[in-house]
């Protein structure tokens, strides 16, 4: 295996050579804040846009989940630039998520808490006003529920069904504000060819998709 020599906030880590920063920050105990990234994905979809970071010679931050590390790379991701625009894409995120913890089957291993805590970022923002949807929950599967008023729009469970499983029951349905996963036509889960294997509720990093 080919490595390469890399520092993050100062710290220096030897990873495999074509991984991605973000991944590389993580096995070496530095939290960059994500909810899309998986690593299985060669094409990762960015669009959480929480892990961006700064790096040497860059003229703007990018985002980790996309870029390679290289040899001798710079990285810090907590500038002040990084920081303003982690915590406005976090904001937007919360904007149209309800807080409600203790009912949530994602509380204490909900990656939004997580973010939370290690950022020091407050779960309802400020001076943005909460816009929340009202979608009915998918109640109809006998081993899951689905509630998208609680999804982040990830896309992993999207992503594992098409991609993983092999199954492509999931994917985004409409478009702006009202853009939700769901199932062909939007039909009851229960109505549709899901195979049970619960992968995408594995992969939920909120509380969107829970066991029953």
């Amino acid at each position: 295996m080919e490595t390469v020599s890399l520092t993050i906030n100062g710290k220096k880590i030897v990873t495999e050579k074509g991984k991605r920063v973000l991944w590389a920050a993580l096995e070496n105990g530095i939290f960059i804040p994500h909810l899309c990234a998986i690593e299985e994905n060669p094409l990762p979809f960015g669009s959480c846009r929480l892990c961006f970071v700064e790096i040497e010679g860059k003229k703007e931050p990018v985002a980790s989940c996309t870029e390679e590390v290289t040899d001798g790379m710079i990285v810090d991701t907590r500038t002040e630039s990084v920081l303003r625009l982690v915590r406005m894409a976090f904001k937007l995120i919360m904007s149209r998520h309800p807080i409600i913890c203790r009912e949530c089957p994602a509380n204490k291993k909900c990656a939004l808490q997580d973010i939370s805590r290690e950022m020091g970022f407050k779960l309802k923002p400020k001076r943005l006003p909460q816009i929340l949807p009202d979608l009915p929950v998918d109640d109809s599967h006998s081993l899951f529920t689905y509630n998208p008023n609680l999804c982040v729009l990830c896309g992993l469970c999207v992503y594992i069904c098409n991609e993983i499983v092999k199954e492509a029951i999931l994917d985004f349905n409409f478009r702006g504000f009202i853009t939700k996963v769901g199932t062909f036509k939007n039909r009851p889960l229960a109505e549709s060819k899901c195979n049970s294997c619960l992968k995408c509720v594995e992969a939920c990093p909120v509380g969107a998709l829970s066991r029953k």
